[in-house]
């Protein structure tokens, strides 16, 4: 796969969507034990909307995938009003805006939303890597994407997305010798040694979910 066109965006999220869907019971055993019991369901309810969002928000957009994905992450802050949801519909915006003007999706284009939707749940979450959050999977997930553009700008999607599931799988490993700064999980710190974050584990996830469809 060289491109993902304009048309072809919300089936690219729709794999992200499935993947969480496949994966709910999974994230929510691991926020029972650390959280609030909900990731699961947050991340299905919300990336299993967003592609009919993305499709509603199609026409007004007018090509623009940027465009198309920045007013679906708005609304999808609706459909999944928890600190999670909120953190996910805010990535998704900024990743959206890193993509203005863009018609079609290459490897470049991706790197570019990844790096967005990393800055978008810093920005919303005020989190710093290393806290054992999301964002230690995402943040090194938009490094790789971006340093495998910068040594290839022709770099292809899948080049592109290998390197960001790669680099996430690290980041959640990482987690595991983690001091937690927020939530439940940091008031029961102790029982987080040799256990990987249950957000940073979605932050793969939806990495996953887009190789799946790149590379499906």
């Amino acid at each position: 796969m060289e491109k993902i066109l304009f048309a072809e965006v919300p089936e690219l999220f729709a794999s992200v969507g499935s993947l969480f869907v496949e994966k709910k019971e999974e994230l929510c055993e691991m926020d029972a034990r650390l959280g609030d019991g909900d990731l699961g369901l947050t991340m299905s309810k919300g990336y299993a909307a967003l592609p009919d969002l993305m499709r509603a928000e199609a026409e007004a957009a007018g090509g623009d995938i940027g465009k198309m994905v920045m007013k679906a992450g708005m609304k999808m802050s609706s459909l999944v009003p928890s600190t999670m949801g909120f953190l996910m519909s805010t990535g998704v915006m900024e990743g959206g805006k890193a993509l203005k003007g863009k018609t079609e999706l290459d490897g470049a284009a991706l790197a570019d939303y990844l790096t967005g939707f990393a800055a978008g749940v810093q920005k919303r979450g005020k989190c710093e890597a290393g806290q054992r959050t999301i964002y230690d999977a995402v943040l090194p997930a938009a490094e790789a994407a971006k340093a495998c553009v910068a040594a290839d700008p022709a770099a292809s999607l899948k080049a592109v997305i290998d390197a960001a599931v790669e680099a996430a799988k690290a980041g959640v490993d990482a987690t595991c010798n983690m001091v937690p700064v927020f939530g439940k999980a940091a008031v029961h710190a102790a029982q987080c040694v040799g256990v990987p974050d249950q957000g940073a584990t979605a932050g793969y996830y939806k990495m996953v979910g887009l190789s799946n469809y790149i590379n499906g």
